[in-house]
């Protein structure tokens, strides 16, 4: 069953949102996927600088 996440300070970095959100043990992880259709990337950092790095870097393959 897939955790349901409230995203907090979310920002748009091209075709790539950030976002903030407690993990299942109440820590802060980043997210930064891609909202680009058939792209698919996503992933999970501990510090808001990696995703916003990972962001930044991406490039489309879609």
């Amino acid at each position: 069953m897939p955790a349901y996440r409230r995203f907090r300070n979310v920002i748009r970095i091209g075709p790539v949102q950030v976002a903030t959100a407690y993990d299942g043990r109440g820590r802060d992880k980043h997210t930064a996927a891609c909202t680009a259709p058939g792209c698919g990337f996503a992933a999970d950092y501990d510090t808001r600088a990696g995703a916003e790095l990972a962001a930044r870097t991406h490039r489309c393959k879609a």
